[in-house]
């Protein structure tokens, strides 16, 4: 059976008025050779042709390694750097991560990267947590952010902008951010637990903000001690705390648009997607 190639249709990108230098996707579950369960989603059966981009996932690693390198041949650039994710807010250099890799070292386990370097690729991997996108307009640095609640509350965010903004020579409020596919607020149920450790977070802070916090938590009236959560709005307020303003995307849901995603909340055995940004020659 032949299969799709990745086409242009397989990725979003960001809409975002940037430097031509500064070029970013994300990809979703359609244009590599996985089977199901990691297949595509067609006609509501699961089919071959699945772009899990996840060796930990359960897929056959021949498999994966056809779709890293489809992916890679789609973006026509020959570094990028992984990392071994583990829901905590280390920001590391993609150049170091590189490095270690070419020394044989264990990938290196952080949720975010940063580089100043061009045709170095910023990647991290997601199946629901949000991937955050970072770059000055000039496109002199960029970074990625791997936000899933544990990671957003401890602050990856604002650690990894302040990378950014460091490598480019400027402030974190002059940057732009992309928020990538993730669960959606109908779709992440969550208890009192994840709630408390976003409140403990603006303990202090002003009065507007903490509503804002609180407000990203709908009780669920059948379920007491449950919420839902709004991701999105939780990753747009913790930009907006250290002035970023000029924030685009998180209205796409991993968990609802099927056809479209991989989603571990969903399925449970699935694959994993990539939000990857670097800068061009």
């Amino acid at each position: 059976m032949s299969l799709p190639e990745l086409t242009p249709g397989d990725v979003l990108q960001p809409a975002w008025r940037v430097s031509p230098r500064v070029r970013a996707i994300v990809s979703t579950r359609n244009g590599g050779v996985s089977l199901p369960p990691f297949g595509r989603w067609q006609a509501g059966v699961d089919q071959p042709g699945g772009l899990n981009l996840g060796f930990l996932s359960g897929d056959d690693p021949d498999s994966v390694v056809q779709n890293r390198a489809r992916l890679m041949a789609f973006t026509g650039v020959s570094n990028a750097a992984w990392l071994k994710q583990v829901h905590g807010a280390e920001v590391v250099d993609a150049s170091d991560v590189l490095a270690k890799a070419r020394g044989g070292a264990s990938v290196v386990e952080a949720d975010a990267c940063v580089t100043s370097e061009a045709g170095t690729i910023c990647v991290v991997m997601i199946a629901d947590c949000m991937p955050v996108l970072l770059c000055d307009a000039a496109g002199r640095a960029v970074g990625a952010a791997h936000a899933g609640w544990r990671g957003l509350a401890a602050g990856v965010i604002e650690k990894t902008a302040q990378r950014v903004a460091e490598l480019a020579g400027t402030s974190a409020d002059s940057l732009h951010a992309y928020l990538g596919p993730s669960i959606g607020p109908d779709a992440f149920e969550v208890g009192a637990d994840v709630r408390d450790a976003f409140m403990n977070r603006v303990d202090g802070v002003e009065v507007a903000q903490r509503q804002a916090t609180a407000d990203a938590f709908i009780p669920r009236e059948d379920a007491p001690g449950k919420y839902l959560a709004n991701l999105p709005a939780l990753a747009r307020l913790r930009l907006q705390g250290i002035g970023v303003t000029q924030i685009s995307g998180g209205d796409a849901c991993t968990v609802t648009q099927r056809e479209r995603f991989y989603s571990y909340r969903r399925d449970r055995v699935t694959g994993r997607m990539a939000a990857m940004i670097w800068l061009a020659d």
